[in-house]
């Protein structure tokens, strides 16, 4: 399989988006913005992947050391009660729009559910049309396919992977800007190196770098250097309930988590070094509650729970000389919060006019708030929803905790707050009228932008039948393989923007002694059709590098490209369909994507 090898000095902007963008912005922004653009702060966000409250040193865990990540809060602010969503793309959602998740479209994790409706306009947007230059790298998980890409949502620059998890860390195959590139050493070594270059490239300003990692999120694998400290240590800090703990997982995670802190060292360090720390807002925070059973400060719940473990995380923020080193914030806030903040911290328009649900907290960052009232903030998973305040949570059940005596959830005061639960009942009653969804899922794959001409369809995206089976239960990395039959089908539900002639390339691995199979690629009445000549058999990869054994996430292997040749592809909606007009030996092969490419 042949990539473009992703080394330094390879960030570079497209040109169609050069060319985009610039019309873009300068009709949009006055000229005497454009004139003082350099006076605007930068910005950089660091998002962590499964990584939970308890997972710092700087909220009292002595199981592992994050002197950098520590660092954010004793040079700027620290909340106490900063909230999100119980797992990743939704709260990606919710920091990209400043709106709760199920407003803009996002319902799950994978096979399209995590995809941000193309409505909805991002902090990327807001950015951009303020003349930011804007990146982002690592997890994306609000859609593949442009528009849903980041590149079509106000990044002109993207590194990393847009699925919601990944098979292996070590130089995996990601993509730049739409295109497949081989990652080099650790993953997120390499995207903060590319973030690093970017800030570099941009050290004018002003810039605003997302940085969304991908770990201590499983597959649990971290380098050496970092693990060996962990490997067999006895830890001193465990959860409420240590009997269910995993304690091998428990100490693959803290080294992923001292490995991050190593990355946040490097980057604060580029801002030092670029003369830009002074100048640029520095935000730290994660998506979800710990992947695990581990120490929480006995919280209740974890990743995937709406109780105060799964949805409470760090959040850290530094601006030198506008923030006061030290600060501690105990009002409650969210991600939703932090793009009507940071577009008033930065003085910049927030792009669109969907109204928000989150506030701007600046106030509280620059201890200029006076009688700041209190709110509730709401939680959802999967039609289960809870709802903070100041001082109590209200679970999904109807169970009703004062967090501030019983921060641990232990005791249900329902009946002795009657009046307080009727409250938050009704508000819960509510915001799921007016929030969740009330209709099905019915968003098709877009396929065919000129600005964008190579559509990637996954795996992940397509629907397997007859025999055909993915890879692994969880389908984010996945690929599709048991494609023994002429009757067996893979389909994608797409809907071509525009009509022309598409180049086809299927990537495949297949065994030597299965060659031979011909191949049909369909959408409506057009077909195209190959023949698969040449052997292509790797071996899986993934699990000599995990610290445990994995659960969901598939192994993975290299994928040869095989061009199918030309396509005509209609407008409209439509299956594109892939079959097996023969099958010589006893299977076709193994499909991890189909790029079509308008010609």
């Amino acid at each position: 399989m042949e990539y473009e090898h992703s080394g330094r000095n390879t960030i570079k902007r497209r040109d169609f988006l050069k060319g985009l963008c610039a019309g873009a912005i300068a009709s949009v922004i006055p000229l005497p913005l454009r004139a003082g653009r350099a006076k605007r702060p930068n910005v950089v966000v660091i998002l962590s992947d499964d990584q939970g409250w308890g997972d710092l040193g700087v909220h009292g865990n002595i199981n592992l050391q994050t002197p950098n990540i520590d660092s954010i809060a004793a040079d700027g602010a620290i909340f106490d009660r900063f909230y999100v969503c119980p797992v990743c793309a939704p709260t990606r959602a919710e920091f990209l729009t400043g709106r709760y998740h199920p407003r803009g479209g996002v319902r799950g994790v994978t096979t399209g559910a995590e995809r941000l409706n193309l409505d909805e306009k991002t902090i990327g947007d807001t950015f951009k049309a303020a003349g930011y230059a804007t990146g982002a790298f690592g997890k994306w998980h609000n859609g593949t396919q442009y528009p849903y890409h980041p590149n079509g949502r106000g990044f002109d620059e993207y590194y990393g992977f847009c699925s919601g998890h990944w098979g292996h860390y070590f130089s995996p195959i990601l993509e730049h800007n739409g295109k497949f590139v081989r990652g080099k050493g650790f993953i997120i070594d390499d995207l903060t190196e590319h973030a690093m270059e970017f800030i570099e490239q941009n050290s004018k300003g002003p810039f605003f770098c997302y940085v969304p990692f991908n770990t201590p999120h499983s597959p649990m694998q971290a380098p050496e250097r970092f693990y060996k400290k962990f490997a067999g240590v006895e830890l001193k800090m465990k959860n409420r309930d240590p009997k269910p703990q995993e304690f091998a997982k428990t100490r693959a995670a803290l080294a992923m988590c001292e490995n991050i802190d190593w990355n946040v060292g490097r980057v604060l360090k580029k801002l030092d070094e670029l003369k830009l720390a002074d100048d640029t807002i520095v935000i730290y925070f994660s998506d979800n509650g710990p992947n695990g059973i581990r120490w929480n400060d006995g919280m209740k719940g974890r990743k995937g729970s709406t109780d105060e473990g799964g949805v409470r995380v760090p959040c850290l923020v530094r601006w030198p000389g506008h923030i006061k080193a030290g600060t501690k914030i105990p009002q409650i806030a969210g991600a939703i919060d932090l793009l009507p903040t940071l577009a008033e911290m930065c003085g910049v328009a927030v792009v669109g006019d969907k109204p928000l649900d989150g506030i701007s907290i600046k106030g509280l960052l620059t201890q200029t708030a006076k009688n700041w009232p209190d709110r509730m903030i709401f939680s959802h998973q999967k039609g289960r929803v809870s709802v903070r305040t100041q001082r109590y949570r209200l679970d999904y059940n109807g169970r009703l905790f004062d967090m501030k005596t019983d921060p641990g959830q232990y005791r249900d005061i329902a009946g002795a707050k009657p009046e307080i639960a009727a409250k938050l009942s009704k508000a819960v009653a509510r915001w799921k009228k007016e929030v969740l969804p009330q209709t099905a899922d019915d968003r098709p794959f877009p396929v065919g932008y000129p600005e964008f001409p190579s559509t990637i369809l996954p795996a992940r995206d397509g629907a397997p039948t007859g025999n055909v089976r993915r890879s692994a239960r969880a389908p984010n990395c996945s690929y599709f393989t048991n494609w023994i039959d002429a009757d067996d089908r893979m389909t994608w539900d797409i809907e071509v923007a525009t009509a022309g002639k598409y180049r086809a390339v299927a990537y495949y691995t297949c065994p030597k002694a299965d060659i031979g199979s011909t191949i049909e690629l369909s959408f409506k009445a057009n077909r195209v059709r190959a023949k698969v000549n040449e052997a292509h058999d790797p071996p899986l990869v993934g699990a000599e590098s995990d610290r445990v054994s994995r659960g969901s996430e598939s192994l993975v292997k290299d994928f040869r490209p095989l061009d199918m040749g030309v396509l005509r592809l209609n407008k409209g909606r439509g299956k594109l369909s892939l079959r097996a007009v023969d099958v010589p030996g006893k299977q076709v092969m193994d499909v991890w994507v189909i790029i079509l490419t308008l010609q």
